[in-house]
């Protein structure tokens, strides 16, 4: 295999990989990728690099790393003895694929660790009763209407209207205060 054919198989390995972890394409599959990209590699060969790419894609993505970090990350990866280590070929490859698709990586790893439905906005507003026209007064007090626009990625949003008393309205608070100490007393004793 020629050094151009080389680092066009290496390429085309990152972006599956890419495709397969991050952008969910369940069409590219890991033997796809040995018979597109390598069909006279050895499938316990392929294996390795298969999975040698992974992980370093992986690690680089997960600490989403920027050119200074990865340059530094891809030189002590070059210095590592034995079969582990990356050829100066993979590491500039690496640093190619990364410089491209870090942003829609980070993009799709934050889409993946977020809660579906997803809050998208919300608005709300206080009511207070005035007397109806026979001058009769209802006696319950202001009203708090919360309105919810939720939404899962990709789909046209709901919305949920919420109606509080006041009683309601000091219960929503204690328990927002109680998630808020609960949270301080974790980051502390960290």
């Amino acid at each position: 295999m020629s050094d151009v054919e080389a680092t066009k198989s290496l390429n085309g390995l990152l972006n599956g990989l890419a495709q397969m972890v991050y952008y969910n394409k369940s069409e590219i599959t890991e033997d796809l990728l040995k018979n597109e990209l390598y069909p006279e590699m050895g499938p316990e060969e392929f294996k390795a690099l298969y999975e040698k790419m992974k992980g370093l894609v992986k690690s680089i993505a997960t600490a989403d790393m920027d050119h200074a970090q990865l340059e530094a990350f891809l030189t002590a990866q070059t210095k590592r003895q034995g079969g582990s280590g990356l050829s100066a070929e993979q590491a500039a490859a690496l640093s190619r694929f990364w410089k491209s698709q870090r942003v829609r990586v980070r993009e799709s790893l934050l889409a993946q660790c977020r809660w579906e439905p997803a809050l998208r906005g919300l608005s709300w507003r206080v009511d207070l009763q005035t007397g109806d026209s026979s001058g009769n007064a209802d006696h319950r007090g202001p009203v708090a209407l919360m309105e919810l626009e939720l939404g899962r990625s990709g789909q046209d949003s709901e919305f949920v209207c919420l109606e509080f008393d006041e009683t309601k309205v000091n219960q929503v608070l204690k328990k927002m205060a109680d998630i808020q100490e609960s949270m301080d007393r974790i980051v502390h004793s960290t």
